[in-house]
């Protein structure tokens, strides 16, 4: 199988990633079975990516006639045989439920065509586990999406302990297929099956420094996030986390303590507000008041005069030089590739921290670790070396 080979394509779930996924690969030209458990979830998915795609053409993005070929390029389906029987690459997007995933792996294997590669685009879940459940392991792999798929160019391309190369490759230049009206998509690959592949992972200690901070009462989260915010970044890390949900954050934080070290425990005041059902963006309040889903407003005359945003860099580094050691990746740059197109930095990390020099990173992640006793921020040996190559 290669990429032009791939002309359908089977969408397990029409969620916020389903029909995103559905959408930019019917506007790239393919045909789309788009499915779900319910009629009801299916008829949503279809209308949103209707109401999307007329959007853009009112907008004079895309062509009213595009839109219209790429809304009728999407069926939706109930069955999930009957969504995989033509399909040529299968794209899961079901709920983080490991026992569901592999479940739909399962019956897919039974259903789609010998040839089908079939991916997940779980943000954490291991790859070899799900292609556990098939007996075509070779063929399946990570096929991770950002949301807003619509606008989010990064897609991680993960590697499970037994996929092929050739899956891998067709599965890269299926990506690069996908590029529309809005850009390039931007495909990263993954080399090993581990905890947060990469984007996801090098969050992970910043998530965890964040939370401990706000635990201790060291920082105010408005003050914080305008200091980080004037050096030029769109968000500060606690409106992340309110934007991305304090419930998908605090499972994370779980699955980390789980996979990675019990260090990132989820900590009180996390548990205490998703509790409360304050889960951010999506119920109007979290650590912030979002009124009528927009925004909360961030004083920038409250910039935190005290926090140091080297720091976030600086375990970002730290966290990447892991990804280096486990063979994620064998790529510095390709690092700072996901960074910068997944969350719309102008640089990537390493390639801002080489000029601070590699000794003093490792000095400044040994500081973070020793204040706060928090042994995952402790310098890894390659960045106390500096073998890094950028």
């Amino acid at each position: 199988m290669n990429a032009q080979g791939i002309q359908t394509i089977a969408v397990i779930g029409a969620g916020d990633m389903g029909h995103g996924i559905a959408e930019i690969c019917a506007l790239a030209g393919l045909d789309v079975n788009l499915y779900d458990v319910k009629q009801a979830f299916v008829d949503r998915g279809m209308t949103r990516i209707r109401q999307s795609l007329d959007k853009q053409a009112s907008k004079g993005k895309l062509d009213a006639q595009a839109a219209a070929d790429a809304a009728a390029r999407v069926r939706g389906f109930v069955d999930l045989a009957g969504a995989l029987q033509n399909a040529d690459f299968m794209i899961e997007a079901a709920p983080e439920i490991l026992d569901l995933k592999q479940d739909i792996f399962r019956q897919a294997d039974a259903a789609a065509p010998g040839h089908a590669i079939l991916a997940s685009n779980t943000s954490n879940m291991s790859i070899t586990q799900i292609a556990g459940a098939t007996a075509r392991p070779d063929k399946v792999l990570g096929i991770h999406f950002f949301n807003p798929v619509m606008l989010m160019k990064l897609v991680e391309v993960i590697r499970g302990e037994t996929t092929s190369e050739e899956t891998m490759q067709a599965s890269y230049d299926f990506i690069l297929r996908l590029s529309n009206f809005r850009g390039p998509m931007v495909p990263v690959r993954v080399e090993k099956d581990r905890p947060g592949f990469i984007y996801n992972r090098l969050g992970a200690p910043i998530g965890l420094y964040m939370a401990e901070l706000y635990e201790r009462g060291m920082v105010e989260p408005e003050a914080l996030d305008a200091k980080v915010r004037s050096v030029g970044a769109p968000m500060g890390p606690y409106e992340i986390m309110d934007f991305t949900g304090l419930d998908i954050n605090l499972h994370g934080s779980a699955y980390f303590a789980e996979t990675l070290s019990p260090e990132f425990a989820p900590r009180s005041w996390m548990k205490k507000l998703v509790d409360k059902g304050n889960l951010g963006k999506k119920t109007g309040q979290g650590i912030f008041s979002w009124p009528g889903g927009n925004r909360p407003s961030i004083d920038p005359s409250k910039a935190d005069p005290g926090f140091d945003v080297m720091d976030i860099i600086c375990l970002q580094v730290n966290e990447g030089t892991k990804l280096l050691e486990e063979g994620v990746t064998d790529s510095a740059a390709e690092i700072d590739k996901a960074v910068v197109n997944g969350g719309g930095s102008v640089i990537g990390p390493f390639a801002l921290a080489k000029g601070m020099g590699w000794e003093k990173v490792a000095q400044q992640c040994e500081a973070i670790s020793k204040r706060l006793g928090i042994a995952w921020f402790m310098p890894t040996e390659t960045l106390k070396a500096g073998n890094i190559d950028i």
